[in-house]
């Protein structure tokens, strides 16, 4: 069964060029050129991954929100940004409103391609696996490969496929420096610094959601974070 991408892009041509790339690497694709028919699309089974241009029509924002409204739905959805907009400020409201990767409309073809068979390759496991197999105990934190799974005192936390790959490699050494680039190696991104900064962010956020006082990932100035072994 051929795994389904979902484009949103009003430019005909960029949408044409690219579901054609898509088919000859064995996906399915179905375009849609606005929000509403995409949101429809979206309203019942969900693809196994959305590619989503930010700007549709003269809704200069669509795809933020889509993705937003995507992500409430579902955390391990992949959702990659392809847009012309290329500032930091664009980029990192893309990872704020919950998107895996942000890839601009002037990276080749290719190499967006590539950037989609990868992050297909990290969600296969979990949609395979049983939960209760291969979990590493950190304390109060079991993080589980094989289902791309973290829990916090038994709680799962709601992460995404990129929040939980950044989590996975802060406890591989626990009070170990681990640097943005190496976080970048981890979560197979490119992207700037600032953006790593908001991963961190929002994965602390959703700890906190279920303890209020957790505070193991620790900012090391100018170097990264590390997780810091429990008291």
């Amino acid at each position: 069964m051929p795994k389904h991408i979902i484009m949103i892009e009003d430019e005909k041509h960029i949408a044409e060029n690219y579901r054609d790339a898509l088919t000859s690497k064995g996906f399915k694709v179905s375009i849609y050129n606005d929000k509403a028919s995409a949101m429809a699309a979206l309203s019942g089974e969900l693809p196994d991954l959305v590619l989503v241009d930010i700007g549709l029509g003269d809704d200069e924002d669509a795809g933020f929100d889509i993705c937003n409204q995507l992500r409430a739905r579902s955390e391990t959805l992949p959702i990659v940004f392809l847009t012309a907009r290329d500032s930091e400020y664009d980029q990192i409201s893309g990872v704020r409103f919950g998107a895996d990767d942000y890839q601009t409309k002037s990276t080749p073809i290719h190499m967006v391609i590539i950037r989609i068979q990868a992050l297909f390759r990290r969600v296969e496991a979990f949609k395979a696996a049983n939960e209760a197999q291969g979990e590493v105990a950190h304390g109060q934190l079991t993080v589980n490969a094989d289902c791309m799974q973290a829990k916090w005192q038994g709680q799962l936390i709601n992460l995404s496929v990129t929040e939980f790959w950044i989590v996975k490699s802060l406890t591989e050494r626990i009070g170990h420096v681990k640097t943005k680039d190496a976080l970048r190696d981890a979560a197979n991104l490119v992207c700037e610094d600032n953006t790593i900064t908001t991963h961190i962010r929002r994965i602390r956020l959703k700890f906190k959601e279920i303890d209020s006082e957790f505070d193991q990932i620790n900012t090391v100035a100018a170097t990264g974070y590390r997780w810091l072994a429990e008291a």
